[in-house]
């Protein structure tokens, strides 16, 4: 490497030799550092490296000197990030199950890198849900950024949808392409989804982003502005259970005063509660009623009861009846029981 090519890049090599390996704990002499230099071609000098670093702090990074007997050195003292802030990204990265666990140990690498090699292993000990359920859709980070590009472009898009087979493979649910205009990403379940209008039905639709395949922006247009401006993207990942559309309703539920917690976590603090005794409260909210609604409620139990309207509880009521009568019926025929043993 030339001298004067090599000088232009000393202080790079200064900053990636304190960012990648030094720590409070870990200082690095300034012997350290002209070794280090030495081995990357780069010819330096104790007084120059005291100048470096002076320039390096007037610039704004916090790299501090440490006096000691032993040596003492030189370390950087404040990053980009903060540990505990790494861990909560690589916490949130392992518990997404729109990322892929190739993808996932990926990101985790790149993660590790800001928090310097003495560190990066109290990362990795984080790493203990690498065997949760994850998407198979290697795509979908691509996917995420074609329809980021279309919703800022005002631009529709195309894409397969996808759906799994018996072999647990991932292939196209219809032979056509869809095209949709994109407005809004929702994180929901642990999954995201795409609210869009479909310009075919006329109205807005939404989509499991890792069940999008083929996505590509098209040259159209967007439509459907004046259907998404009255659509809460928030509010509407509340009220649809399992992101499940139905007929929308104004439904009025009643729960014992413990359940509040999981009344808030469903619907949001902005939710209408109504105390009604010192036991029991009463909660007022727009849901899309459907079987998932229903199955929601049925987890509850018998302590989450239906109020208003009165077709809805009679959905419900009718719901439980099917589910337990086929019960009945299919255990009633020849040869049942034999049939459900493994």
């Amino acid at each position: 490497m030339a001298k004067s090519a090599g000088q232009k890049l000393k202080l790079l090599y200064i900053i990636k030799l304190l960012s990648e390996n030094t720590d409070e704990n870990h200082p690095v002499s300034t012997a350290d550092i002209i070794s280090y230099l030495e081995s990357n071609g780069i010819h330096s000098e104790r007084k120059s490296i005291y100048d470096d670093i002076a320039k390096l702090n007037d610039f704004g990074y916090d790299i501090i000197q440490v006096h000691s007997r032993l040596g003492g050195g030189y370390y950087m003292a404040a990053r980009d990030f903060e540990l505990a802030e790494l861990k909560l990204l690589v916490d949130a990265v392992q518990s997404s199950r729109f990322i892929t666990t190739r993808k996932s140990r990926s990101l985790i690498k790149k993660l590790e890198r800001l928090a310097g090699k003495h560190d990066a292993g109290k990362l990795q000990r984080q790493v203990y849900v690498a065997g949760r359920i994850k998407t198979e859709n290697e795509s979908i980070y691509y996917s995420i950024d074609s329809i980021h590009r279309a919703i800022q472009e005002n631009r529709q898009i195309g894409f397969q949808y996808l759906e799994w087979n018996l072999k647990k493979e991932l292939v196209p649910r219809e032979n056509f392409e869809r095209r949709v205009s994109p407005w809004a990403l929702i994180w929901r379940d642990e999954n995201y989804y795409l609210a869009a209008f479909d310009g075919k039905d006329r109205i807005m639709k939404h989509y499991r982003v890792d069940k999008m395949g083929q996505v590509k922006v098209l040259k159209d247009a967007r439509e459907g502005m004046e259907q998404f401006e009255k659509t809460d993207p928030a509010a509407y990942a509340n009220q649809t259970f399992g992101m499940f559309a139905g007929q929308e309703e104004t439904v009025t539920l009643q729960f014992p005063n413990r359940l509040i917690g999981v009344v808030l976590d469903r619907f949001g603090r902005d939710v209408d509660i109504r105390p009604m005794t010192d036991r029991i409260f009463r909660m007022r909210a727009k849901v899309a009623v459907s079987g998932q609604f229903f199955g929601w409620l049925a987890g509850i139990g018998r302590e989450a009861v239906v109020i208003s309207p009165a077709s809805v509880r009679e959905q419900y009521q009718s719901w439980l009846a099917d589910i337990v009568n086929t019960m009945r019926m299919r255990s009633e025929l020849p040869g049942f029981a034999e049939k459900c043993e493994p």
